[in-house]
């Protein structure tokens, strides 16, 4: 491969990221190679060593170097209590309020019949299996507040309701610190309608 195969490949394979475009990806690709060799020489290890080793927790399906996540073998956590999040990165965000203190259960995606994703695709049946066990009293279903999550949520809570499970939705509403005049209509209307 000549140095302008393998410089177009960094530059695609950089692409791949969410968000980065042509010129981002050039910027990056130029940077890492004039003035970073070594910082690529480190992503690049870093990179190898994620792939081969991270793969998903067998209970809670998030990421993880072991097959049970450190999160459900912590016996601090509720157990009678399962979050559902879309991704890692929304279980990372719940973690970071030290809020909440049951376990999750990460769906890796959410249900878009344009995009081909349906309910087997995100792992519904483990999610029912999990919430279904015995222990789980109460899912608390924290999908986006998106089209595509307000459906997945949706889904899942009619698949649940016949097992006798309280389920719950994180609420909606305005943010703190927001002035009224500045908070668009559909948050305002949400919060009124879920105002306790």
């Amino acid at each position: 491969m000549s140095s302008s195969n393998a410089l177009e490949a960094l530059i695609q394979a950089l692409r791949r990221l969410p968000g980065v475009g042509v010129k981002s990806a050039q910027r990056m690709a130029f940077h890492l190679l004039q003035h970073d060799r070594g910082g690529a020489q480190t992503l690049s290890l870093a990179l190898a060593q994620a792939v081969k080793n991270i793969l998903h927790c067998e209970r809670c399906h998030t990421f993880s170097e072991a097959i049970v996540c450190s999160t459900c073998l912590d016996a601090r956590r509720d157990a009678s209590k399962l979050c559902v999040v879309e991704t890692p990165a929304d279980q990372a965000a719940l973690e970071r309020t030290g809020a909440y203190r049951g376990l999750y259960f990460v769906l890796m995606g959410k249900l878009s019949p344009l995009d081909g994703v349906g309910p087997h695709d995100i792992g519904f049946k483990k999610l029912f299996q999990r919430a279904c066990d015995g222990c789980v009293q109460e899912v608390i279903l924290a999908t986006n507040f998106t089209a595509e999550g307000e459906v997945t949520a949706h889904v899942i809570s009619e698949g649940l309701k016949p097992h006798g499970l309280r389920l719950t939705r994180l609420a909606r509403g305005v943010p703190v610190g927001s002035e009224l005049e500045y908070v668009d209509l559909g948050t305002i209307a949400h919060a009124l309608a879920d105002r306790r």
